[in-house]
């Protein structure tokens, strides 16, 4: 009997002791928020291409859909697949072994937060999503159903309040320590952890952000915003909202480096990741001086600045090859470190203090937050991108940002870009229509190549910046070979569900009309 029992133990191949069942929520968060990372460098790649700020280069074909903008449920499948299988999925773990766990409140409400900012990101790309039933098989929901965008929306608002309540009614919590925390715990080569009070503070000022732009971007039906009062001084202040870049650095080197650089910098042996791509003409010139001057920006965002070699999406006539060798967005010379691609070991920015800013700077202008002045935050927002972008891979500022700011304005007022001196100084603007044209055209000019997805949102979302559909490669935001001519812009609404639906989730998976004149919107677009 003993001997048949060993046996039936034995050949029980049902138990694999190499696929774990369960795991501490102090690994799997932090592996979750790097998993972010890696999605927000995805996003980022194509918000780039329909953004209008990516360009195929000379010496290369088969760029097919991506120029004529002919989408196929089979383009930008893992946005969709991957954002919830990997975060997302291990996020619901988090929150499932943490909820009502007093000591495990932090991780519950970090983990809330992070899934308000993928589940914004989806929501901004494909509109109705699952959400009510996503994530939940093993409840034998195979099929979820899609909740509306707006409804997502609206939850998610309210997920930031719940998380926000939670961080301040704990009273025994375990801390996020510095490795389960690779967002606002120290950088991995610190040994000093954070104080939690002000760790969690930067939490709760995450979740105001993403409050935030949902609001701004329902403005129409948001009413007056209100935010929980963060840091007790009463009434909404700027303490509220996120004060520095939110970053996730989880210790990336070159043998595991940032995803961005991976993508569009170069590989562990040291090869470039792509030379398919340079950027755009629309683009570049916000800095050259065609639209805008911008050289404090632009020496460090574009190699050999500024003769950088730029072309418009879907013009293969004589068109430009990448620099030999050289990452394209990246910073040359005595820039060389800065910038957008700073190396393998930087950090991956997932909200921009100067994105930040600019929505403060919407909500103000247009009466919907009764703090502050919108020409302030304005401002604020240009000196955060100027900062962000000299911040080198330890994320430390290598230049006196204030002068660099104020050759800037300088420049912009002199008499070649006067007619649109007030997109950098926007006391020269004299209606709201201007002042929001340059508020989100200065939000375009700092999202470059960091949440390039971020800025077609807003595109989408208000007709900013401005583009001349058929016009000069400067002033033409979209692919010269695209095939979408009932719409003024010329570019797609939205891309399609992905065919991984079609295939496992048919009863609730529908075709898009991401092209006519009728076209379907995400519900925040009135384009």
């Amino acid at each position: 009997m003993l001997l048949a029992s060993s046996c039936d133990d034995f050949l029980d191949i049902n138990k694999n002791p190499n696929a774990a069942t369960s795991a501490d929520v102090n690994l799997v968060l932090p592996q979750a928020i790097v998993a972010s990372a890696g999605a927000s460098n995805s996003f980022n790649s194509y918000g780039g291409h329909f953004g209008g700020y990516i360009a195929n280069a000379g010496g290369f074909s088969g760029f097919g859909t991506l120029l004529t903008y002919n989408l196929t449920a089979s383009d930008y499948n893992g946005l969709w697949t991957t954002t919830y299988q990997d975060p997302l999925r291990d996020l619901k773990y988090v929150i499932d072994n943490s909820e009502g766990n007093d000591q495990l409140s932090y991780f519950n409400a970090a983990a809330k937060i992070m899934s308000v900012w993928n589940y914004m990101k989806l929501v901004d790309t494909f509109g109705d999503i699952p959400y009510t039933q996503a994530l939940r098989g093993e409840e034998g929901i195979l099929t979820p159903e899609y909740d509306p965008a707006a409804d997502v929306y609206q939850a998610l608002i309210a997920t930031c309040d719940e998380a926000n309540d939670i961080i301040n009614n704990t009273v025994t919590p375990l801390r996020l320590t510095k490795g389960s925390d690779p967002l606002f715990g120290p950088l991995a080569e610190s040994t000093t952890e954070r104080d939690a009070i002000a760790q969690m503070a930067d939490w709760k000022r995450f979740a105001n952000s993403l409050k935030l732009k949902m609001l701004v971007r329902i403005a129409a039906s948001a009413g007056t915003f209100t935010f929980d009062d963060v840091d007790n001084s009463g009434g909404v202040s700027d303490g509220d909202f996120i004060t520095d870049d939110a970053i996730v650095d989880p210790g990336y080197e070159k043998n595991r480096p940032n995803p961005e650089w991976n993508t569009w910098g170069r590989t562990t042996a040291d090869a470039l990741s792509n030379a398919s791509r340079i950027p755009t003409t629309f683009s570049f010139a916000f800095y050259s001086g065609t639209k805008l001057s911008d050289a404090g920006r632009g020496r460090t965002i574009f190699v050999n600045y500024p003769s950088t070699p730029t072309n418009q999406l879907g013009n293969e006539v004589n068109n430009p090859v990448a620099v030999a060798s050289q990452v394209q967005w990246a910073g040359s010379g005595a820039y060389a470190g800065l910038g957008v691609l700073k190396g393998p070991a930087q950090g991956q920015p997932i909200l921009l203090l100067a994105e930040v800013k600019f929505l403060l700077a919407e909500a103000q202008l247009t009466g919907k937050l009764t703090l502050g002045g919108y020409a302030t935050s304005f401002n604020e927002g240009i000196t955060a991108s100027f900062n962000y972008l000299y911040k080198d891979q330890t994320e430390a500022v290598t230049a006196a940002v204030a002068p660099l700011v104020t050759a800037y304005m300088t420049a912009n007022n002199t008499a070649n870009i006067g007619a649109r001196s007030y997109l950098v100084n926007i006391a020269d603007a004299t209606t709201d229509a201007q002042r929001l044209e340059a508020i989100i055209t200065q939000k375009y000019i700092a999202n470059n190549m960091i949440a390039s997805d971020e800025s077609y949102n807003e595109f989408r979302r208000t007709g900013y910046p401005v583009t001349s559909p058929g016009g000069a490669p400067a002033v033409d935001i979209a692919s010269n070979k695209s095939t979408i001519t009932d719409r003024t812009d010329r570019l797609p609404t939205r891309v399609m569900y992905p065919s991984s639906e079609a295939a496992y989730n048919a009863a609730n998976y529908r075709n898009i009309d991401y092209r006519s004149a009728t076209a379907e919107r995400i519900f925040w677009d009135p384009n």
